[in-house]
């Protein structure tokens, strides 16, 4: 008898590149709106409110949809699920460019998310199938700082293509970058991706997915209409009903499992109370760091009548020291010395916030300079944290549940994404309508700091050490 291996797939390095195209589009959706706010308002007459849902809605569906795609992925082929969502990706950010009213931008942009949520697990799921252990590594040696540019570049492309204002399309510029983009893709895709059929045996859980979903957005619609309406009782049983279905989500998915059932998620993970403590953790720091994010670039165009290119390169400050904070943290801290490094991570935002908001007392006309010093510091903490966080989490849970542990940590990250958006642009501006623009900007501080403070005090309920396999962890992030 003889061994015989498979040979490796051919196309398996090209499998890479189509992936990067993906998750930069992914990325680039995420960030590039951001810079578009005035634009849109012009444009399309549309408020705060309406503001708030083109920026997060896009996170919200990608984050209620992320679980169900990597199962769909799991049951019909993930060759099959990344052409569809690519295409459909493609098509609603044609369909975003195209947009005659807010409310059809908001419409296009839950549809794009909702593609988002088909297309992203598929290509990490492809990259595990077709790569050996070592190939990996490599390969994810260079996925995290193409998807680190990709953050980086959002609002410094969106800018840009705004005051370019090419053919005199605007805002509709920074939907229409991912038109080539996708084409392209597709194109490389059809070819390359490997014709493999899914598991028709995997079951498809649809009241986990209805429960999941619905929790989901009920939960962001209370909390986004909440402070523009001064929190009429709706909105506190929206939040209360969002809430409770996650719980219900997790009972359900426990009493499938029990009854010999095929559940969304692996539910025994939830019985773990580090990792049950991280998810809370996951979403108050993504909550921060993306409402902050949001908020510097409100601050600069409406509160300072910065220009879509210059509010993008104003945010090279922040995108430059997340990006030192998580070389030195992934590169050698996190590994010395735990989820510390959380904890000096979180120590060093809120000292970014705090000399950020005396940066704000300054008197005289205000200048991006000014405020450099504040915005670069909590970068530095974020990426620290960024670098340790979902490795240090996951080290809570058994191997068997790594899929589907770090897929749910990522659908919270992107929900948690849309809740920043929907509280933070809220709460700035209700304070400019009643004070100056500096003002709004360090009462709104005053949230990320209390946000911190709470992930602070959760991390000593962490596991001391992240897990070996970052790597194989990071493969299964969003792959079921």
């Amino acid at each position: 008898m003889s061994d015989v291996t498979e040979a490796p797939y051919r196309w398996r390095w090209a499998i890479l590149g189509v992936m990067l195209a993906a998750e930069v589009m992914d990325m680039l959706d995420a960030t590039i709106v951001n810079v578009a706010g005035p634009s849109l308002e012009a444009s399309l007459g549309t408020n705060a409110l309406g503001l708030q849902w083109v920026i997060g809605g896009y996170a919200l569906a990608l984050g209620a949809g992320l679980i169900l795609g990597g199962r769909l992925g799991d049951r019909f082929g993930r060759r099959r699920m990344f052409l569809l969502g690519l295409t459909a990706f493609t098509i609603a950010s044609l369909l975003c460019s195209l947009a005659p009213t807010a409310e059809l931008l908001i419409a296009f942009r839950l549809i794009q998310g909702a593609a988002g949520a088909l297309l992203l697990p598929q290509g990490l799921g492809l990259l595990r199938e077709n790569l050996s252990g070592a190939e990996l590594a490599v390969a994810f040696g260079i996925f995290g700082p193409a998807l680190g540019l990709g953050g980086i570049l959002g609002p410094i492309i969106g800018g840009g293509l705004i005051e370019a204002d090419i053919l005199g399309l605007g805002w509709r510029s920074v939907f229409l970058v991912n038109i080539p983009i996708g084409i392209i893709a597709l194109a490389v895709a059809w070819r390359i991706l490997p014709r493999r059929s899914g598991d028709r045996a995997v079951r498809i859980d649809l009241l986990g997915a209805t429960v999941i979903v619905a929790s989901s957005g009920i939960l962001v619609l209370g909390l986004t209409f909440g402070p523009e309406l001064e929190w009429p009782l709706w909105a506190w049983a929206c939040v209360a009903a969002g809430l409770g279905g996650f719980v219900m989500f997790g009972w359900q998915q426990r009493q499938l499992l029990a009854r010999g059932g095929v559940p969304l998620v692996t539910a025994t993970m939830f019985t773990r109370r580090a990792y049950t403590f991280g998810l809370v953790g996951i979403a108050l720091f993504f909550s921060s760091l993306t409402g902050t994010q949001l908020v510097l670039t409100l601050f600069l165009q409406v509160g300072n009548g910065f220009s879509a290119g210059e509010a993008g390169l104003s945010n090279l400050p922040l995108a430059l020291g997340s990006a030192v904070g998580g070389a030195v943290s992934g590169a050698w801290l996190a590994e010395k010395i735990g989820r510390s490094v959380l904890q000096l991570g979180a120590v060093t935002q809120l000292l970014g916030a705090a000399l950020l908001w005396l940066e704000l007392e300054q008197p005289g006309d205000f200048t991006i300079w000014t405020i450099v010093p504040g915005i670069a510091l909590f970068g530095v903490g974020g990426g620290a944290i960024i670098a340790a966080l979902f490795s240090t989490i996951l080290a809570a849970v058994k191997d068997e549940e790594i899929g589907s542990a770090s897929g749910v940590l990522t659908a919270v990250q992107a929900i948690a994404s849309a809740v920043g958006v929907a509280i933070f642009a809220s709460v700035f501006f209700d304070a400019a309508a009643s004070g100056t623009p500096s003002q709004a900007y360090q009462q709104t501080l005053i949230v990320p700091a209390l946000m911190l403070i709470a992930f602070l005090a959760l991390t000593f309920l962490f596991p001391k050490k992240s897990r070996d396999d970052a790597h194989a962890a990071a493969v299964e992030e969003t792959a079921h």
